[in-house]
């Protein structure tokens, strides 16, 4: 496959799309904020607000990408306290999250779809000294063009699913050339970095440096935040909470069924869920509604000033508040586990101490799932019935439970300082 080839198969995809688009946009009001600007309808002030030096681009897809370049950013920012640092998000939800967790950034503006003129626009606004995609995300056009153009690229926090894995080794003829125009690459582990010698990049250009997920987590999980969570949602030190993250369409049944299950033992059992897509909010609560428990109340009406006055469950149904919950949590189910999702990232409830329970679908976060799994934090299950099994004989011995808890917040820490290092290894790429 040639670049002219994957352009025209990207027009045909593109066309195909528009439809699908229109109707979302229309209707749901979804994607409305970033259709636009991923065509390159930034407005001018935009690009006359970026200032200083060096000009730093840093692209970061969606909330788990954003929640890795949080401290990658700030450490940029305390080696460079004038430079240009620019976050791009390719998801409006990834962008809310962008502009509430990153400080440091100088601008924030959505990355541009991969149309060689809509790339040349927006690269030419910007104009960027150095590109930093966090995480594997490679857009054939855009690293081709910054090549062409002399911006230095430098990929941090790289990490290749096996899902993902599979399909670049299909066209890997492709992906090799547009994978050595990355100059250096930050592996999050040593099977990231084989995975991407096997895809043909040299090896010389690869280094593993960890995750810097942990940085942002470790730092993030504060008294304080906790505190604010409890007063908002009225729950009291000491509850007994169930907490569900990330749960996908095929798991809300699951998690409901297991916490019927929890009631039956423990009555005053609280339960919070957090669908892995916040739209998703009516249909659960109409699940639970169909399940018998009608004392649901959403996160949107308690922002609005409802109160949960004694509802057993809550459903947050908007964005940034998922690690938050996990601070009030007397056990944690992990979502898109129990479906072949590949997992969620387990590193945000263990990092407040609290034990995980997920599926047996985690081939996105096996690394982390084998690091938590030693210290006896995450435990894994088969279905629902082994998830509420399990939750049962944490809750009989509550030493046990902190112990485990603690063991995971412990490893969460001990894993930090990859977001120095990779602002380090991007500080010496701009030197070249």
């Amino acid at each position: 496959m040639t670049i002219s080839f994957y352009n025209v198969l990207l027009f045909i995809v593109s066309f195909l799309l528009i439809p699908f688009f229109a109707v979302k946009i229309l209707f749901t009001g979804k994607y409305r904020n970033s259709i636009g600007p991923k065509f390159g309808l930034i407005p001018k002030r935009v690009f006359e607000e970026m200032k200083g030096s060096p000009r730093i681009w840093v692209h970061a897809v969606s909330v788990g990408e954003v929640t890795a370049a949080a401290p990658i950013v700030a450490s940029l920012r305390q080696m460079y306290p004038v430079a240009c640092i620019v976050l791009s998000t390719s998801t409006e939800t990834g962008q809310e999250m962008a502009r509430r967790l990153v400080k440091d950034a100088t601008s924030y503006i959505y990355y541009p779809l991969d149309i060689p003129s809509v790339v040349r626009k927006v690269i030419n606004g910007v104009n960027p000294d150095i590109f930093v995609p966090v995480e594997t995300e490679i857009w054939p056009n855009f690293i081709r063009i910054c090549s062409e153009r002399g911006v230095r690229i430098a990929m941090v926090n790289g990490r290749i699913s096996p899902r993902s894995f599979g399909k670049y080794k299909k066209t890997r003829f492709f992906w090799k050339k547009i994978m050595n125009m990355i100059g250096t690459i930050g592996a999050i582990s040593a099977i990231d970095s084989s995975r991407l010698r096997a895809l043909g990049v040299e090896p010389s250009k690869i280094h593993v440096m960890g995750n810097a997920k942990y940085d942002s987590l470790a730092a993030g999980a504060d008294d304080f935040l906790r505190d604010e969570m409890a007063a908002k949602l009225d729950i009291s030190p000491g509850a007994k909470v169930f907490v569900a993250g990330s749960t996908h369409e095929g798991e809300d049944d699951v998690v409901l069924k297991a916490y019927r299950g929890l009631l039956e033992v423990y009555p005053d059992m609280l339960m919070i869920i957090i669908p892995r897509h916040p739209e998703r909010g009516k249909s659960v609560l109409y699940l639970a509604n169909d399940e018998g428990f009608d004392d649901c109340i959403t996160m949107t009406r308690i922002n609005k000033g409802d109160k949960r006055a004694g509802r057993r469950i809550i459903i947050i149904d908007v964005i940034g508040e998922l690690f938050k919950a996990y601070s009030l949590a007397t056990m944690v189910f992990c979502g898109g586990s129990l479906v072949p999702r590949g997992g969620q990232n387990i590193l945000e409830p263990a990092a407040w101490g609290k034990v995980v329970l997920y599926g047996p679908s985690m081939e996105d976060f096996m690394d982390e799932r084998e690091k938590l799994e030693m210290t006896g934090g995450g435990i894994p299950v088969s279905d629902g019935d082994e998830l509420l099994s399990e939750m049962l004989k944490l809750m009989e011995d509550s030493e046990t439970l902190r112990i485990k808890g603690n063991a995971g917040r412990e490893m969460v820490a001990s894993n930090t300082g990859a977001a120095r290092r990779y602002a380090e290894m991007i500080g010496d790429h701009l030197k070249g």
